[in-house]
Parts: structure tokens; C-alpha cells; sequence
């Protein structure tokens, strides 16, 4: 068969780097009209177990011992620790009450009483620190709030809140009045940020970690913070100088070169760089924060037909952030600490129950951990690897 080839003009347009860049933020704006939604269910059913063959548990609220100074804080976040209690349970087979029936009880027989929740005595203060003041302001407004809460007579233990004073009989009654099995209480004893005291350098950031070790290693801890910035300028202008005098060669590359009617050489690289060295020790000092959640947890399990406590442990998690790209937010570091000390607090008391089962149950949740990564890998291998797609067509 004959073909017949016809050739057409062709005009060459040269694209202008402006319509490129135009192309490219219209493409970057109709790729961000969508939205990234992040969905977690707490509860598999493809993890559940059989461990409390439907028995009934009843969840208290935890006793808060921290510093929690408003009715709303200290809420919240015993609500956040019962509910991760109550998914466990959920996961391991068991019946709970709903929390809202389990507080009006309290309340109605006066075992709990939220006036006693006390009021915030820097009020004040926190309307201070509200306002736009320097972070070391804020600082100071933070240790007196603190300060006043410590020594605030109004503020006894026994008042703080979810604190239950119940024998043996009051735990019998309320069991009977939701006929549970169980009563689980316990006590929030830390639920705080600080510094984690890591030095690795994927988390402190490169500056911040040369110029801190260095810090530390020449002047040991320093007795207050301005000292330890000062430390810092110190380290960080000695290590710019020993470079600078190092041969380097900028800005001056010779003895007669002149820069802004300045000349230099190796001197003049020395003082340069030990002022660049001096800077970067203050940024380092200024950034390299690593927050750390601290989450502290007791809990106890009673029977609840005679009231005998049949199961107790506490734990003590710490989460930070893997690296400088982690995430920094304080609600994902005590959303995960939470998570983690109460995961552990109730692997022990399953494996109590039935050390078979539950070893089976994290076997399980494991193996399917591991294949998940397996399946991450394989797709992450395909994609970088490249593909060949050959098409072919005959004309007769």
C-alpha cells in the first residue's frame, strides 16, 4: 500500500520564561484547590480479641495531679486518657458504660463535685501573656503563674481534679447500679513539656549541635540562660576564627586585596568568620528546640463484687520528635504519648488476664505492621524503577 507523505510548514515559537512561570502557578493553584484528609479509627475490628469475653468495665475519671488549673484543662484531659482506655477495652472484648451516665452518677451522689475543680488564680497572668510580649517576658509571666498555683492555699490535693475517695463499698454499690465487673480508676501524676535532652543532630540541627557540644564541652552547664547564649557566641566565634585563619578564601583572597576601603588577609578572614561563627552561635541558641511530651499514668482495676483491687501498674512515656522535619505541634506529641502509656498499661493488664491470647493479639498486630512496610517498600521499588512500554503497529 502506497503512502503518501505531505509535508506541512512548521513554525518554531520560542516559549517565554513568563509563560512558563505563568503555566506553573496556575497548575500549583488548581493542584492546591483540593484537600488532605487524615482519617485514624481507632478501634480494628481486624485486631480484636475475645480476652473480656463481653465482661462490663466501668472507667472513672483519672484523678489529675498535675498543675491543672481550670476546670476545662484538667477535663479534657482526663476525657482524652479515658477515652484511649476505653478503645483498648473495646479492642480486647469488653462492655463499657458510657462516660456521660458514669459522671452524672458521680455528681448525683455526690461523690465528685465540680465547684471543688479549682478556679484559676492567675487569671490575670494569663491574660498578660496573651498579649504580644517578647519570649522572654513571657517566660517570667510563666514562672510566676506557676509560682502562684504552688503556693496558693485555696488549691489542697484532695480538691484537685477526678480525685475519688471510694472503699470498698461505694465500688460494690457502683458496680451494682451499672452491673460491671470491673472499676477502673487511677491517677494523671505528670502531664507536662520539657527539653529533650538529645543531642543528636537529625533532631538539634547541624549549628546547633557544633556550636552546643562545643558549648558544653568548654564551659559545662551554664547557671542561667544568658550565660549559656553567651556560651554559645563564644563557641560558635572560636570555631568561625580557627576556620578563618584555616587558609580560606573569602572574602579576602590576599594580603592587598581591599574590601570597602578595608584591607585584609589572613587576619581579616579570622575576624570575619569568627563573627559569622559568633552569629550562628546565637541563632543556634535561639533555635534547636526539642519539645518533649511527658506522660506519667497509674492506673488501678477493682473488682467491682467486693471491691479487692485485682490489677495495678504505672508508666512513664516520653515522646519527641524523630528529627527537625518531624512534627513539632504539642497536641501530636501528648495525642501520642497518651496513646503509647496507655497501650502499655493495658497490654499488661490483658496479658494478666490471658497471657496466650494477648501475646497472639500482638503477634498479630506485628506481623501486620511488617507487611505494611513490605507493601511501602515494593510500591516505593516500583516506582523508582523504570518502566518500558512498546507499541507496535502494522499497516498492510
Amino acid at each position: 500500500m502506497d503512502r503518501e507523505h505531505i509535508n506541512c510548514p512548521t513554525r518554531s515559537h520560542k516559549i517565554k520564561p513568563v509563560s512558563i512561570l505563568f503555566s506553573a502557578l496556575c497548575l500549583a493553584a488548581l493542584v492546591g484547590c483540593g484537600a488532605s484528609v487524615q482519617e485514624s479509627l481507632k478501634v480494628d475490628q481486624a485486631f480484636k480479641t475475645n480476652i473480656g469475653q463481653n465482661r462490663q468495665a466501668v472507667i472513672l475519671p483519672f484523678a489529675d495531679y498535675t498543675d491543672a488549673s481550670d476546670f476545662e484543662s484538667a477535663y479534657r484531659r482526663s476525657m482524652f486518657v479515658s477515652e484511649n482506655i476505653i478503645d483498648h477495652f473495646v479492642l480486647n472484648g469488653f462492655m463499657v458504660t458510657i462516660q456521660e451516665d458514669v459522671f452524672r452518677y458521680l455528681v448525683n451522689r455526690n461523690i465528685i463535685n465540680v465547684v471543688a475543680y479549682s478556679e484559676n488564680l492567675a487569671r490575670s497572668l494569663e491574660y498578660e501573656l496573651n498579649k504580644d510580649w517578647s519570649p522572654q517576658m513571657k517566660h517570667e509571666l510563666e514562672r510566676y503563674m506557676h509560682q502562684s498555683r504552688m503556693n496558693a492555699p485555696s488549691n489542697p490535693v484532695l480538691d484537685s481534679p477526678g480525685t475519688l475517695g471510694l472503699d470498698q463499698a461505694e465500688v460494690v454499690n457502683l458496680g451494682k447500679y451499672f452491673t460491671a465487673d470491673y472499676v477502673i480508676r487511677g491517677s494523671i501524676i505528670q502531664y507536662k513539656t520539657r527539653q529533650d535532652p538529645s543531642w543528636a543532630p537529625w533532631k538539634k540541627g547541624i549549628v546547633g549541635f557544633v556550636t552546643g557540644v562545643t558549648n558544653k564541652i568548654a564551659f559545662g552547664q551554664a547557671r542561667s540562660d544568658k550565660y549559656d547564649e553567651l556560651g554559645h557566641m563564644v563557641a560558635g566565634g572560636a570555631l568561625g576564627a580557627l576556620y578563618g585563619d584555616w587558609d580560606p578564601k573569602w572574602p579576602y583572597s590576599n594580603t592587598n586585596k581591599s574590601i570597602l576601603g578595608v584591607s585584609g588577609g589572613t587576619a581579616g578572614n579570622t575576624i570575619v568568620w569568627g563573627a559569622i561563627g559568633a552569629g550562628l552561635g546565637n541563632m543556634a541558641y535561639n533555635s534547636g528546640n526539642i519539645p518533649q511530651a511527658v506522660v506519667q499514668l497509674r492506673m488501678w482495676v477493682q473488682d467491682a463484687y467486693n471491691g479487692q483491687v485485682v490489677w495495678t501498674n504505672r508508666v512513664d512515656v516520653k515522646v519527641s520528635p524523630q528529627s527537625v522535619l518531624a512534627d513539632y505541634q504539642y497536641d501530636a506529641l501528648f495525642e501520642g504519648a497518651t496513646e503509647q502509656a496507655v497501650k502499655v498499661l493495658m497490654d499488661d493488664f490483658m496479658y494478666t488476664l490471658d497471657p496466650r491470647a494477648q501475646t497472639l493479639a500482638r503477634q498479630k498486630e506485628a506481623d501486620a505492621k511488617k507487611k505494611t512496610r513490605t507493601i511501602r517498600r515494593q510500591s516505593i521499588r516500583s516506582a523508582s524503577s523504570p518502566s518500558t512500554t512498546t507499541s507496535a503497529q502494522t499497516i498492510q
